[in-house]
This record gives C-alpha cells, structure tokens and sequence, in this order.
C-alpha cells in the first residue's frame, strides 16, 4: 500500500509496518513479530494499526510507525539497513514540504479544505462498500484457529477426495496433497509434522497434515463457494 502518508497541517508523518519490510527487505510478519516484542520491552510505543481489504480482497493489516521508533525497529532487524531508511525519511518530509499548501493564501487554504472535504467523503462511501465483504471475512475467521481441509470443504460442498483433486488442478496442492509453497509463503495453510510411520520393510517415512488458516479459510471460501461438487467455476 505504499508509505500511507497522512499529509495536511499539523499531521505527523509516519511509515507503515509493510513498507520498513520493504525497505530492509524483511517479511512482514517478520517486521510485525519485531514491533510486539519492542512494545512489550518498552522500547518503543504501541502504534496504530491500520485494517483494510488488499487488492484481492484479503483482510490486511499494517502498523503506522513514527520516525524515532521506525530507527529503534531497523536497528533490531538489520543495522545495516538504517542508511537506507534515513534516506527514505528524508524522501518522505521533502514529499510533504512540497505537498503542503501555502495557508497564508486564502485560496489555496479553501482548495485544500476542499480536497480534504472529498477525500473524506470517497473513504466513508469507500468504507460502507466494503463493509459486506468486511463481514464476511470477519465470518469466515470466526473458525476457531486453523483447521483441516475436510472441514473447509465439507463447509463448501466438496467431498474430501475431490476436493483435493480441485485444488491440485488448480494448482495450489501438489500431488502429495501438500501445499505450494507460495501459498504458505502467504499464510493461507500450515503445515504439520505428525508421528512418522514405519512400514513393512522397517523404512520410517515421515508424515505430515495441512492445515487451513484463518486467512486460507477466507481465500478458499471467495474461490469456491456457490461451487460444490460437480460444478464448474
């Protein structure tokens, strides 16, 4: 979502949580485990957190960072970063320098009032549209935990065999119905190392179960519901 700058009189610059991730080239769980855990140590204060649906659709979440705590961060993932984030910083006030409005000059301080007027009334319409699929997602969470894929196929009409088989051609399982790796990359499953089994030949192989986030549960209910067995998408 970029730096998510708030620029207009009086307002305090800040960065997100996302784009510290980016910019010392950290995931962003990473970034946001770090945050936490400085919160608790008293390293830094707790920052606002900013809840919005990404370009699919996904609830998302980024803390708003100010520049002292921003540096306290760096310096605990990766010093040698902090060169980088000064520079961005800078980037950043000269962005808003260059973006404020002259509010000695009545009409330049009446367009900026208005263009703030706007912006408020598009987030509020903004807010309201979103708010079905808001629900929703919130709904589809409300699943305790993570759970097995039966569970989430059962919910969505599949039998447990085809659905596997849905989400292989889908390619999103591979064919030892574990999951792709980009899709734990983005949270959507888990995987679980259970008790290995030794066969009749006295070989051990280990065994493993996926397992369906919270944030797995809302993507495979947004792919396949209303599809069910026997349908087409």
């Amino acid at each position: 979502m970029g730096s998510m700058l708030k620029i207009h009189s009086g307002a305090a610059l800040t960065m997100t949580s996302r784009e510290i991730a980016d910019l010392v080239e950290s995931r962003h769980d990473s970034v946001k485990r770090t945050i936490v855990r400085l919160v608790k140590a008293v390293a830094i204060g707790d920052p606002p957190l900013v809840e919005y649906l990404d370009e699919l659709g996904r609830p998302a979440s980024e803390d708003r960072i100010g520049k002292r705590d921003s540096y306290v961060i760096v310096a605990q993932l990766s010093p040698q970063f902090t060169a980088r984030l000064v520079d961005r910083w800078q980037e950043l006030e000269q962005r808003a320098a260059d973006m404020l409005p002259d509010f000695t000059n009545p009409a330049e301080a009446a367009r900026a009032w208005a263009a703030q007027y706007e912006a408020r009334e598009i987030l509020e319409h903004k807010v309201t549209a979103d708010a079905p699929k808001v629900a929703f997602a919130e709904a589809v969470r409300a699943i305790d935990g993570a759970c097995h894929i039966e569970k989430i196929a059962k919910t969505l009409g599949f039998g447990r065999n085809k659905f596997f088989k849905r989400l292989r051609a889908d390619g999103i399982m591979l064919d030892n119905n574990l999951p792709y790796q980009k899709y734990i990359d983005r949270e959507y499953f888990t995987v679980i190392e259970q008790q290995p089994y030794t066969d009749s030949k006295g070989v051990t192989h280990a065994t493993f179960t996926t397992m369906v986030t919270g944030a797995g549960q809302v993507f495979l209910a947004k792919r396949y519901a209303n599809i069910g067995e026997g349908a087409h998408a």
